[in-house]
């Protein structure tokens, strides 16, 4: 005797992956600033068709930095559960949500205070799991999170003792949460080193930095933005991903 309702169940997942591997005609919330890796990750979901909402603290710099595009702009603070809770309530549908915000907290163990390291973890960690915890409720099955964590995590370096433990910390978060929200796919992306205007605080230090990480990584460049931004969109295409910290780092950590 065959089992229809068995069946049945099968051919609705085999209809939902067969949907899956195209952002077209779904809602992407991208959580960042209008620049860098946040505004390649929208660039790239807009060319595979997707609607796309970029929240961040500063409304007036993403309102500007979208103006005459089709992206709609919110108001969103990580560190304010009250704020993202404003935001789901906002947001009537979304298919996947991407968090790329960060408060970094570098320095040698003798330089850090309690208040910057607890920032980075409330920024990177804490808030996306509220995002989880206010989202996760509005979005189909075949919906996804997609969370940020980086090479640091993997290769701790002097001065990056927070940044390292923060990375780290996001890499749990991510398996976790695929456990526990299933069968919402959750994954992180962990960049290598992206120049994007993040290592501009190195001043005259930062073309010598740069140079000595491509002379020595195995793929002999920088990462840009839209390296991670196409990582990005294979995370929310890819349906049989989950519980996955992706490096797009060059290979660094191998050197």
């Amino acid at each position: 005797m065959y089992d229809l309702r068995g069946l049945q169940c099968r051919a609705e997942q085999s209809k939902e992956h067969m949907m899956a591997g195209s952002l077209q005609g779904e809602t992407v919330l991208v959580v960042g600033r209008g620049s860098g890796i946040a505004r390649a990750i929208v660039d790239a979901a807009m060319t595979e068709g997707a609607h796309v909402v970029a929240a961040g603290r500063n409304r007036e710099a993403l309102e500007a930095a979208y103006k005459n595009t089709t992206v709609s702009v919110k108001s969103v603070d990580v560190t304010d559960e009250t704020s993202i809770a404003a935001l789901a309530d906002q947001v009537s549908s979304v298919d996947h949500v991407v968090s790329t915000v960060s408060a970094r907290a570098r320095g040698a163990v003798g330089e850090l205070s309690p208040e910057a390291i607890l920032l980075s973890f409330h920024t990177k960690v804490v808030g996306p799991i509220m995002l989880a915890k206010h989202f996760a409720p509005k979005m189909p099955r075949t919906g996804s999170f997609v969370l940020f964590s980086g090479v640091a995590a993997l290769e701790p370096d002097p001065g990056f003792l927070a940044v390292a433990a923060t990375n780290g910390s996001v890499n749990v978060v991510t398996r976790s949460l695929a456990v526990e929200l299933a069968p919402l796919r959750v994954n992180a992306i962990s960049p290598g080193t992206i120049d994007t205007g993040a290592w501009d605080g190195l001043g005259e230090k930062k073309d010598a930095f740069l140079e000595k990480k491509s002379a020595t990584n195995p793929v002999r460049r920088i990462g840009t933005a839209e390296d991670i931004a196409q990582a990005v969109v294979f995370a929310m295409t890819n349906t049989f991903m989950t519980g996955v910290s992706l490096a797009v780092d060059g290979g660094q950590p191998l050197v």
